[in-house]
Formats: C-alpha cells, structure tokens, sequence
C-alpha cells in the first residue's frame, strides 16, 4: 500500500480520537482523569473494555496462532467467562463498599502498607511491559508499512506513537478513554468481519460455505481431553482461563479502574456480565479468520510467513487482497493497540500517583503537576520497554503475555485471595519476600518440570504461583 496513504488515514483518525478528547476534556480534574467522576455509562465501558482486552495482540497474533494452537484457545476463553461472573460477585462489591479509586489501597487497610507498596509496584511492572508488548506488534506493522519507505528509524515510530497516546489522554484521563476505547473496539471488529468477507469472496465462499470451510479445518479442534501432560489439556486451559481473568481483570488496575467509573455497583456488575459474555463470539470470530487465512495461504500457493504474528499483515498489506482490507487492517490495527495502551498509561499514571506519590493527600495543584509529570515518565517508559522488545524480537507476543502474567500476577492473586478468605494478619514488613520469592521458585519448576515431572507447565503457572505466595503468607502470618 502506498504510504502517503497510510500515513492520511492514521492522521485522520487521530483528528478524531483529538476532537473526542476536546469534547471530554475540557472540565477535567483530578476527580474526572482518574475515575471520570463516576458518570461513565456502563454500556461504552462494557465496549471499551473488549478492545481494551483484546488489543494489537489479539488482532494480529490470535489468527496466526491457529497454525499451532487451533481452536484450543476457547478453552480458556471459557475459563474467562467464569473468572468474570467471580469478578462481578466478590471483587466489584468489595471495591464499591471501600469506595476505592485504586483497587491497591484495600491491601493497606487489609494487611499494612509494605504489602499495599508490593501489591501497587506488581501491577506497574506488569502492565508496563504488558501494554509495551501490545504497542510494539502495532508499531512493529506500521514500520513495516510506512516509516521503512521513509527511511524512518523504529525509535522514531515508537516516539511518535506514545505521543500520540499521550496527547489525547494527559487531561482527560478516563473520562475521556471510556469514550474513544469504545469507538476503537467498534473499528477493530469491523476491520475484521470486512477482511472475512474479502477472504471469503476471493476463495468464493457462500455464507454457510464460509461456515462449512471453518468446521472441517483440522485447525478448528476445541478441547483437548486425551493428554493430561500437554499443556493445553481442556481441565489447565479452563482454570488457567478463570484464573488469568481474576487477576489481569478483577486485581488490573487499568481494567478496574473504567469498571469504577459506573455510577453505581449495579452498573459495574452488568457490564462485567455483557463483557464477559461478548468475549466468546469475539474471540471465535478472531480464530475463524485465522483459518480462513491459512486456508486463502494454501489456495492461492503462498509461502507461509516465519513467524506467526506476520500473517495477517502480510496477507493484508502485499496485495493479495482487495486494498480495502489493508486499509481496514491498518485502521483496525491501530484502534486495537491504542484501546489497551491509552488506559494502561492512564492506569500505571493512577496507581503510581495514588500508591506511591499519595498525590490524594496533596492540595489539588501540586497533585495534578505531579500526576502530570507521572504521566510523560511511563509514556518514556513505555517507549524504552518497547525498544526492548524490538532487541528481543519475540515470535508470538501473546503467548509472551500470558506467559509473563503468570510470575508478575500470580503474587497479587496470592494477596487478595488470602485477604478474602481468612481472618489472619500477617508481618506486613515481610510481604515483600511473599511477592519476589514465589515467581522464583515457579521459573525454577518450569524450567526443570519436564526433567523432575515428565511435563511442561502451561499458564496454569499463575496458579501455582499464586498458591506458593498464599502459603507463604500463611508462614508470616501473625498469632
């Protein structure tokens, strides 16, 4: 595709994305930029919240990851369903009682303050490299598409990337993200049902032919019940799929803190069930295309891309399809990414701000050029994680998150679950070890599982990770 091009429809769309923050921003504060002041409906947050879930990665490594992984995905997405309805009934209640504005401080009036720093400095590392990861498959597609015709070098890309994020975000905060997230989920699932469509007339499918091709695709496989040692048995991809919901949902800062800014707990609750229902036909409607792309691959004799992530941009910017669908993927592209990263700065901004600054303490001047200054630091931060990963030029970034959500979230899922279901008090002042000590020893399983164990660990390292901290909470607690 032409570049200029390209570049014309970015800019365009971000005149958009900056007329929406305009109109969002211009009565914003403090109160407004971290919860919207509790005025968000809960139907644009329940739409927010699926692009934010799904993001660049979903969009560009899900239908790639079909090659090797086929349908098995929907076991955990399974899995997430249940993980939703326990977010609804035991995290949203708790959160709305203690009318909390970072979802940390429960861990402080819980145990103390050394495990509310731990439990606040777990999330930064975590969303930091994870919203990293998610912004570098799109910045890693728009070089490939515009800047390395330019003879652009990728820092620059990814500069101008985070200050795009930055600008539309600075004032108004979630008051602002509740509004363009929605309208980018809605961008990305329509570049996505139109590259279907173009797939489908190219390979001169009908409507059930479409169907019929997806259901005898030996790519289609579901559940995986005959081999308990694999790791994506139906019984670990279930349970890692709940567990992996609870703890990058219900204990994220970022996804909590839009599902906050509902009016009232009632609200928050029916866009948690909407939410979590529309993630299976969403997800479904991701893999599909990935089988009808290996299947165009196969019939027009094309050669297979080395990396998986490369397919769908590959097929949708070579010229294989209709110029439609690249313009429609870029776009798409683009609103994926930007749905997840936008509110992944706001949230690390938000609970640097709140659990380690304690701007809520300070007068509303000096805390609002303090969040400020927060905010350009991570989107520095942001960029530089990102350089990294272009270093490490990882294959399949989904499985790169999933993978780094089972050492950074497993601690968390330790912490609140042992808050939640017992009465006991811990050596506060100990908690730090709880948090550094369990990934440790879980990276030391993994590693030696299949020597000591005859198996490979799957994301049910989460887990075990979160059942080692809960233990050894047990150890520090109090008599």
């Amino acid at each position: 595709m032409n570049p200029a091009l390209i570049g014309s429809l970015i800019a365009g769309y971000f005149l958009i994305l900056m007329a929406v923050a305009w109109l969002t921003g211009r009565k914003a504060n403090n109160a407004s930029f971290f919860l919207g002041n509790r005025r968000s409906p809960w139907y644009l947050v329940s739409i927010g919240m699926i692009g934010s879930s799904l993001s660049g990665v979903t969009f560009i490594s899900v239908p790639g990851w079909v090659q090797n992984q086929q349908f098995t995905y929907l076991q955990m997405v399974a899995g997430f369903v249940l993980g939703y309805i326990v977010i609804a009934n035991i995290l949203l209640p708790l959160y709305y009682r203690l009318n909390l504005t970072s979802i940390y401080s429960y861990l402080q009036d819980r145990f103390g303050l050394y495990t509310y720093k731990s439990g606040a400095l777990l999330f930064i590392a975590s969303r930091t490299v994870g919203s990293a990861a998610r912004l570098y498959l799109m910045a890693s597609v728009l070089q490939l598409a515009i800047f390395d015709a330019l003879g652009v070098p990728f820092v620059v890309t990814v500069t101008l990337a985070i200050l795009l994020i930055w600008l539309y975000t600075f004032k108004g905060g979630v008051g602002t993200i509740i509004w363009t997230d929605a309208l980018q989920t809605l961008l990305m699932l329509s570049a996505v049902g139109i590259t279907i469509y173009h797939v489908a007339t190219s390979l001169q499918l009908s409507p059930s032919g479409l169907v019929q091709t997806i259901v005898d695709s030996e790519l289609s496989r579901i559940f995986v019940w005959d081999n308990w040692k694999a790791p994506n048995h139906f019984i670990k991809q279930f349970f890692a799929g709940a567990f992996i919901t609870i703890v990058m949902t219900g204990l994220d800062q970022d996804m909590m803190q839009k599902n906050l800014s509902c009016k009232t707990l009632r609200e928050s609750q029916k866009n948690m069930y909407w939410y979590g229902i529309a993630f299976l036909p969403v997800n479904l409607l991701f893999m599909s295309l990935g089988v009808l792309l290996f299947t165009f691959v196969a019939h027009e004799g094309l050669p297979l891309p080395e990396r998986a992530d490369d397919l769908y941009p590959l097929l949708a910017l070579g010229g294989h399809l209709p110029a439609a669908v690249g313009v429609f993927f870029i776009l798409g592209l683009v609103a994926a990414a930007y749905s997840s990263a936008d509110s992944a700065l706001t949230a690390l901004t938000t609970s640097f701000s709140i659990d380690i600054l304690r701007i809520d303490k300070m007068p509303e001047t000096k805390a609002k050029r303090l969040r400020t200054l927060t905010h350009i630091g991570f989107s520095l931060l942001t960029a530089l994680v990102i350089l990294v990963f272009r270093w490490l030029n990882k294959d399949s970034i989904i499985d790169t998150i999933y993978t780094l959500a089972g050492y950074t979230y497993g601690p968390l899922l330790g912490f609140y679950a042992f808050g939640l279901f017992t009465r006991l008090r811990i050596h506060d002042k100990l908690v730090p070890l709880a948090a550094l000590l369990p990934p440790i020893l879980t990276g030391i399983l993994d590693f030696n599982a299949y020597n000591w164990f005859g198996f490979h660990l799957g994301y049910e390292k989460l887990i075990l990770n979160g059942a080692l901290t809960f233990l050894l909470l047990l150890l520090l607690g109090k008599k």
